[in-house]
């Protein structure tokens, strides 16, 4: 029998549990969806990633407004994917910050993967008919940007380490608590989707920039907080592991002249011990293993469509 495809058999509610990470710090876990954070500044908000849809965003906005009332500023989004960024009016941001690459990525792919996101993972997306567009970033950036939060509370320091996730991932860091708002650079506790990514450099020099950082507190892309050091080192390391056992396993087949089909199955079974159990783990491995392919092809990430998903689905799990 098949696999259901992507995550559409998940279908359960999954908990929200609002945090308070330090003086004016907020993350949003959701049992494996994506997080979200926010920053208070002297009088307004930085919030950290969108939700699906403004419905979404505001339920998330609904807990926030229990702990301050400011208005939301600015709205940083780490990427481009559309369960992180589509609900981005739900916030009524004066500005919305992202990589310069990232606004490139919207205009060139950004509807193909509103589509295919909306197929692969339909519970995330509840209010969907109150999407007003693709999301457009107002502010955008190269290496880095620094966000005075005003009074004594420092600043937020947003910066791109590399490709990654995407070409165009950023963090976002908060010196003062030690707070790093990861994005998918990072996961703890959850599957690495990579379908998207640059494995190599991912996997080596933009996860040692992100591991350089001071970090007390980190919040990755999905799964749960790491609230030490020593557990935000390990989420960072376990990201690595994933990434490398997957490219491994990969290269592995194609150096012996085997197919993407074998190769699945190897990356799977080489994953499966330590990830099987964490979200997404399924979803993930079929659009992993086919960027991980094309990447050791020389080739960029092709873009992904409702067609596309349903062919490399089928060819690798049927």
């Amino acid at each position: 029998m098949s696999k259901p495809f992507a995550s559409t058999a998940d279908t359960a509610e999954k908990p929200e549990i609002l945090e308070v990470l330090a003086d004016g710090v907020y993350a949003l876990t959701t049992g494996g969806d994506p997080n979200v954070g926010a920053i208070e500044g002297e009088d307004f908000l930085v919030c950290f990633e969108a939700r699906a849809t403004p419905v979404m965003a505001r339920r998330w906005l609904e807990q926030l407004r229990e702990h301050t009332d400011k208005p939301v500023r600015y709205l940083v989004l780490s990427h481009y994917h559309a369960v992180r960024v589509l609900g981005a009016a739900g916030f009524d941001a004066q500005e919305i910050i992202t990589h310069t690459e990232t606004r490139r990525l919207i205009t060139e792919r950004g509807k193909e993967d509103w589509d295919v996101e909306f197929g692969r993972m339909p519970r995330l997306f509840t209010g969907h008919e109150t999407i007003p567009g693709l999301t457009w970033p107002t502010v955008t950036f190269d290496d880095h940007l620094s966000i005075e939060l005003g009074g004594d509370r420092g600043t937020v320091e947003l910066a791109w380490a590399g490709n990654g996730h995407t070409s165009g991932d950023i963090y976002a860091y908060v010196p003062k608590s030690k707070v790093l708002f990861a994005g998918d650079l990072v996961e703890n506790g959850s599957a690495v989707y990579t379908g998207d990514a640059y494995h190599q450099e991912w996997m080596t020099t933009t996860l040692d920039r992100v591991k350089a950082l001071d970090v007390d507190i980190l919040v990755g892309g999905r799964g749960e907080i790491a609230h030490d050091r020593a557990a935000s080192q390990r989420a960072i390391e376990l990201t690595r592991e994933f990434l490398s056992t997957l490219m491994g396993a990969v290269q592995k087949i194609k150096t012996r002249g085997g197919t993407v089909e074998q190769a699945y199955v190897a990356a799977r079974e080489a994953l499966l011990p330590v990830y099987g159990g964490m979200p997404v783990f399924e979803h993930a491995m079929v659009f992993d293993t086919w960027r991980a392919w094309e990447e050791l092809d020389g080739s960029g990430p092709g873009i992904w469509t409702p067609q596309r998903d349903r062919e490399v689905w089928d060819r690798l799990t049927g």
